[in-house]
């Protein structure tokens, strides 16, 4: 698939300021979050956990997406890292074990696929639950061109600061379920963004090997 036609069929129109703006003019937060063992608590402290989160389902008026992210873990770069540091290694002793471990290692990862699990909450807000624009301002817009971009970063500014409200309400919630969360800025929402339109390859792309991305980061 081109370039060209995989971002005809994506919903994203910029990424900005910490946010995602999408083509309908609603924008998105994502928060990553980390995650909970339940089979290492006692069985009063799993209950308090699943109470919760059942309560924290329930404690907002908007609609938010729960996502799991699962790829196969890449052990390569650390490999190599053991294995320059191992070419150094004076101690005889040191190297051996390094390369022990490497074997080990790398039997390992061929025996089976490391998976990597991420978690993220998706936080929405519409352009209709903030001061719509109506048929007059459309008019406006259209006689002074210059203005009307004005005004579309302000609307832009109120929705982004409405959103990321939202985004300290779940952010409140978290701690009761011995979660934390940190909300994703802009390059790493082209991280994740990029990472999730390009299944194929397991291996995580970061920030250095996206350079060439033109994507709208004013």
């Amino acid at each position: 698939m081109s370039g060209n036609s995989l971002q005809e069929k994506m919903d994203i129109s910029q990424i900005k300021e910490d946010v995602v703006v999408l083509n309908d003019g609603s924008i998105r937060a994502v928060i990553a979050v980390s995650a909970v063992n339940l089979d290492l608590k006692a069985d009063d402290e799993q209950q308090a956990i699943i109470y919760s989160f059942q309560r924290f389902l329930t404690s907002f008026d908007y609609s938010f997406q729960i996502l799991i992210s699962s790829r196969k873990f890449n052990v390569n770069t650390y490999i190599n890292e053991l294995k320059k540091r191992m070419k150094v290694e004076e101690n005889e002793l040191l190297k051996n074990q390094i390369k022990d471990y490497v074997d080990f290692v790398e039997e390992l990862v061929g025996l089976s696929s490391i998976m990597s699990k991420l978690f993220y909450i998706v936080v929405p807000f519409y352009p209709m639950e903030g001061n719509s624009k109506g048929f007059l301002r459309k008019m406006m817009d259209a006689v002074n061109p210059k203005r009307a971009a004005e005004q579309q970063e302000e609307d832009f500014q109120t929705l982004r600061s409405q959103l990321f409200q939202r985004v300290d309400h779940i952010h409140s919630y978290l701690g009761s379920m011995e979660l934390s969360g940190a909300r994703l800025k802009t390059e790493e929402l082209i991280e994740l963004f990029y990472n999730s339109y390009n299944p194929s390859d397991f291996e995580y792309v970061g920030l250095d090997n996206l350079k060439e991305l033109e994507v709208d980061k004013s």
